[in-house]
């Protein structure tokens, strides 16, 4: 057996005669759980908001997307989308057109973003799946809005007496005051047959209305399009098409998968969940300066016991190899303890929803056996560089007879 775990495991076990020592051991035991559970939880609910807030995203971006390189319109010939078609992998593809607009109703406006869209385009994304009420109908007079701009505008599904208008600036050259202001736009009165409910941003933005309609009110023609939406067929990643579409759609068109969409939300998120772990890291570290105050106490209170193992033939360098097992002990069964109640915690937030942001909304955790080796090796490394410190009081002077 090895000597200095042997006896490192026995100065764990046993007790002081100093009850000071006990406690001191007791509250740096204590300290190391409350640490590692902590820092598991926070990862977790770290996990679960990422997973929240993308979701969301989630709704509206596909998993691939065709945007044009430079402007906002880029052509989709005939042509393309037969070799589209035939592209192994891809199960769907959907073709819009987006720009900004300005709604009105019964004297209420708002600028707001049209999206036309074709009929694949809830097969390529979950947006059908965010309806608030009414059902997803757009055709040549019903469109879908967002909550938020059916508020802004107090507008309602199917008010066919009442439709809301949608303004858009007509393209072209020339100055303004040789217009007459009627003639600047294309107007279009329309029906809301449903209203999606996302959050706050998104329900304020969009109206989604049929391809070729909102193509005309822009005067544009059919081949004329802002984006491609792309949904792959099960189990096949966008990584293994981008190329072949890429080679389709030719350099005046570039793809974004969903991080590209969302890059700034994913930094955003990323960034977070680092800084929130290196807080609590630095907590843990203040935590374990109390496992360099515990083992030089157990040093000073064993002081007795290591000249015994010394005269024994005990050297300096096992005697300190003892404390720094006791140090690797201590704050490695604490960590894993802390660990498993962190697990207990998140798994029964999972369960039974206890904790609520709202009362129909709990709050978002996520378990990942990530998180369990991050801890893990976070109080680990923490504890070696701790029992080293504290371990190197061990000299000559201190077992000399």
């Amino acid at each position: 057996m090895n000597f200095p775990l042997y006896i490192a495991k026995r100065y764990v076990r046993s007790k002081s005669t100093q009850n000071a020592v006990n406690i001191i051991n007791f509250i740096t035991f204590l300290v190391i759980v409350i640490g590692s559970a902590a820092l598991f939880i926070v990862l977790s609910a770290f996990a679960g908001l990422k997973t929240f807030s993308l979701s969301f995203t989630e709704s509206f971006d596909p998993q691939l997307k065709a945007l044009p390189a430079t402007g906002k319109i880029f052509t989709l010939s005939p042509e393309q989308e037969q070799r589209l078609q035939s592209v192994d992998g891809l199960a769907f593809y959907s073709k819009e057109i987006e720009e900004k607009v300005s709604l009105e109703h019964r004297g209420k406006n708002h600028i707001a973003y049209i999206k036309g869209v074709d009929s694949n385009y809830t097969k390529v994304t979950g947006v059908d799946s965010t309806l608030y009420i009414g059902d997803w109908t757009i055709n040549d007079t019903q469109v879908v809005a967002g909550l938020g701009i059916a508020n802004i505008l107090g507008v309602t599904i199917n008010q066919f007496r009442s439709p809301m208008q949608i303004y858009a600036f007509k393209p072209g050259k020339g100055s303004i005051s040789q217009q007459s202001i009627s003639s600047l736009y294309n107007q279009l009165p329309m029906v809301i047959g449903g209203v999606y409910a996302v959050e706050a941003d998104l329900d304020n933005k969009y109206v989604f209305a049929d391809l070729r309609l909102t193509q005309a009110l822009l005067e544009k023609d059919s081949l004329q399009i802002s984006g491609i939406n792309f949904k792959m067929d099960d189990g096949v990643e966008p990584s293994a098409v981008r190329s072949e579409i890429q080679s389709i759609l030719g350099s005046n068109v570039q793809l974004k998968n969903r991080q590209q969409l969302n890059s700034t939300l994913y930094k955003m998120l990323n960034t977070e969940n680092v800084a929130t772990y290196l807080i609590f890291t630095l907590v843990l570290i203040i935590a374990l300066f109390n496992v360099v105050g515990a083992i030089i106490m157990m040093i000073l209170d064993k002081q007795q016991n290591s000249k015994t193992l010394y005269s024994l033939g005990t050297t300096i360098k096992e005697l300190r190899h003892i404390y720094f097992v006791q140090g690797i002990l201590v704050t490695g069964f604490g960590g894993l303890i802390g660990v498993l109640i962190g697990v207990l915690i998140v798994w029964s937030q999972l369960a039974f929803s206890w904790l609520k942001i709202t009362p129909s909304l709990a709050y978002p955790v996520k378990f990942e056996f990530i998180n369990i080796t991050i801890v893990l090796a976070t109080i680990i490394v923490l504890g070696v560089i701790a029992s080293k410190i504290a371990s190197s009081r061990i000299n000559k002077k201190l077992v000399d007879l």
